[in-house]
């Protein structure tokens, strides 16, 4: 199977769960989130939360940057224009 289609169908299967698209949504507000800050918007336990965000960041969406002790996620925005440039192509 083609690396694109892969990267697609992980995408549309990272942001089909309610928690993760809160999550993106969030992130997307936000700029950047630490696990722990994920923890209190959602609720969901930390081992829970960091099944979630690994999901986020094998998709592709979600990019990592470590400082210290702790990770921030921030949005793949360029996978996500991707993401919606292949949706646009069924609206032709």
């Amino acid at each position: 199977m083609k690396k694109e289609t892969i990267f697609y169908e992980k995408a549309m299967a990272a942001v089909a769960d309610p928690y993760r698209l809160s999550i993106l949504k969030e992130i997307s507000v936000k700029g950047e989130m630490r696990c722990c800050d994920i923890v209190g918007l959602t609720g969901l336990s930390q081992p829970t939360c960091s099944h979630h965000i690994k999901l986020l960041s094998e998709s592709e969406l979600v990019d990592c940057r470590k400082q210290g002790r702790n990770n921030y996620f921030s949005l793949n925005k360029n996978n996500f224009r991707k993401l919606g440039a292949y949706f646009e192509k069924f609206a032709e």
